[in-house]
């Protein structure tokens, strides 16, 4: 009698196939396994309003300490907020110059939670305006030379007004000391504005 040979139903898989098939289960536990954590750990971009909640809280900051150091010795600038943009502080540094007939300063939270300085220095009435100067690409190229050499940068707004400036990131946190480095600096700022004086009317510097 010949058995007939049994059906591939009901055969038992080779250690071969075997070995596969625990690797595919093993595989899809750990996808599994791993898809909350991915999930968790997928970056939640800040709404709106949490936007504009850690701005106003960023510029709050700000407030206090410009309240704190500007009076200091070796500031010595009164910040008030803007009235025409609430989330600017603005300043005059007057006393103690030489070259500049006063020190614009304002400081400002960005949208994008950045701290931003810009200083201006008025000079015979007005900005120093690279449009209006008598060797502006002279003075163009010693704005460069300073921003390389200085602690400050230095550049120009979109109407050509001539700023020294500095902008802060907040990813480490709110950076007190360092802000009040910048401030400390702004004085200094005055014998740069004498460098630009030949530029701006041709007067000695």
């Amino acid at each position: 009698m010949r058995l007939r040979p049994a059906s591939r139903e009901s055969q038992s898989p080779t250690p071969e196939v075997a070995n596969s098939l625990k690797h595919l289960l093993l595989i899809a536990l750990l996808i599994a396994a791993a898809a909350p954590f991915a999930l968790c750990s997928a970056p939640q971009q800040p709404t709106a309003q949490q936007k504009e909640a850690a701005r106003i809280a960023t510029r709050e900051q700000l407030r206090k300490l410009l309240d704190t150091a500007g009076p200091k010795k070796g500031i010595g600038i009164s910040f008030r907020q803007s009235e025409k943009q609430p989330f600017n502080f603005v300043g005059v540094l007057k006393d103690g110059l030489t070259n500049a007939e006063s020190l614009e300063v304002v400081v400002g939270v960005t949208n994008d939670n950045t701290i931003g300085f810009r200083i201006y220095p008025h000079y015979k009435g007005g900005y120093i305006n690279i449009d209006k100067a008598k060797n502006s690409p002279g003075l163009m190229r010693l704005l460069l030379k300073l921003s390389d050499r200085n602690f400050l940068f230095w550049g120009t707004d979109p109407g050509s007004d001539v700023f020294a400036g500095y902008t802060f990131t907040l990813e480490s946190g709110f950076p007190d000391k360092s802000i009040e480095i910048v401030l400390y600096s702004i004085p200094l700022l005055d014998k740069f504005v004498g460098e630009l004086r030949p530029f701006i009317d041709g007067s000695a510097a």
